[in-house]
């Protein structure tokens, strides 16, 4: 019997939770495959072997990369040629397309086949690398109605494979029970706040953040709050922003991961942009989005979108559904006022849950199965 050897690569937190709902589907197809790469916690529950931090590559911004270049350069060198000697049956990249691309793009020139799991956003910018998917992917799996066409028109094998969030996340979110398992009141006001799974979004995020909830609990004191950490480290830093910004009177409740559960016992959220903001969707919780970055990486991307919005279930909607506030614009103020208009308009509300539950009925598919089925296809 021939074992499969596949080699995986996430890059942070989200890109484990997607591939770990990968490996769910694609475990039960190859028991004995061995499985490895860089991954994270949800990967490792199906046999995936890291063999190298998945932290190292939990960088985002150009300036903050270009600081941590040697490191990552020196782990995509070095994964690349253990990979090109070993010869897997398959490589599998899951998002962080700029390690991965290029690994895709040695392995393939070398006659390896390679997946891609959940395409880059050409569609908000960055368009051109559809030369460079060309060159480096041979199947793309894209969790998005709307990308299968560009691939399709780019002559690149794809399939619409739904959002596994979609899956994984209830239709109908049970708050009480939320609450009951966080210790919280049933019947008080929370909010939750999401600052960013990488350090970077944390030491940027975390002042008006935490500066817009002091402004809340100033009007409403009775206010609670609950912070998800994604790990030791970024606990450490929230903790140090916190202390920095002197706003450690702020009545703020720091639990380790269970973000789910966090997002699923409040009233509203406060969330950076990213994956999390589709989550917090799914979960049918009003949100108001808000990210802060380095000032010079923030003049290059600001001028290389294509459109006005940057939170996912606004870029779906084709609409400002929810409130979005970037760089400047992200103050204490800005955010506690849009937070509390949230907190007092169950019109507004109603409103939200019903269009994320349509959003979540649209992205709803067997990812899972539809995932390992285009693996499949493409190792034989």
């Amino acid at each position: 019997m021939v074992v499969r050897n596949i080699a995986l690569v996430a890059g942070e937190t989200s890109g484990d939770l997607l591939g770990g709902r990968l490996l769910s589907g694609l475990r039960p197809l190859l028991p004995d495959a061995h499985l490895h790469g860089i991954g994270g916690e949800r990967m490792a529950e199906h046999g995936f072997v890291s063999d190298y931090p998945m932290e190292t590559l939990s960088v985002r911004g150009l300036f903050e990369v270009l600081r941590h270049y040697r490191e990552i350069k020196s782990v995509q060198d070095r994964l690349s040629a253990q990979l090109l000697q070993e010869r897997p049956s398959v490589f599998v990249g899951i998002d962080a397309p700029d390690f991965n691309f290029t690994v895709e793009q040695r392995l393939k020139e070398s006659g390896i086949p390679t997946v891609h799991f959940i395409g880059p956003s050409i569609w908000a910018w960055r368009a051109g690398r559809i030369k460079k998917i060309t060159q480096s992917v041979s199947h793309m799996l894209v969790i998005f109605p709307f990308e299968a066409e560009i691939y399709q028109a780019a002559h690149i094998p794809v399939t619409y494979v739904g959002h596994p969030l979609a899956e994984v996340l209830p239709l109908k979110p049970d708050m009480l029970a939320a609450r009951q398992e966080l210790g919280l009141p049933l019947d008080g006001t929370i909010v939750t706040i999401l600052p960013g799974s990488r350090l970077s979004e944390i030491n940027y995020n975390t002042a008006a953040f935490i500066g817009a909830a002091k402004l809340l609990v100033e009007r409403d004191p009775n206010i609670r709050f609950v912070v998800p950490m994604a790990g030791s480290r970024q606990r450490s830093a929230y903790i140090k922003q916190i202390i920095a910004s002197k706003l450690m009177d702020i009545p703020v409740l720091l639990i380790d991961g269970r973000s789910h559960t966090a997002i699923t016992a409040a009233n509203t959220v406060l969330v950076a942009s990213g994956t999390a903001t589709l989550e917090v969707a799914l979960l049918k919780k009003p949100m108001v989005i808000a990210y802060k970055q380095m000032r010079a990486t923030w003049e290059i991307m600001r001028r290389m979108g294509y459109q006005p919005w940057i939170g996912l279930p606004n870029i779906l909607a084709r609409e400002f559904l929810v409130p979005e506030f970037l760089q400047d614009a992200a103050t204490p103020l800005a955010l506690a006022d849009a937070l509390w208009a949230q907190l007092h308009d169950d019109g507004m509300v109603a409103n939200l849950e019903r269009r994320f539950l349509d959003m979540h009925h649209l992205l709803l598919r067997d990812s899972a199965h539809l995932c390992a089925d285009a693996i499949m296809r493409v190792m034989e």
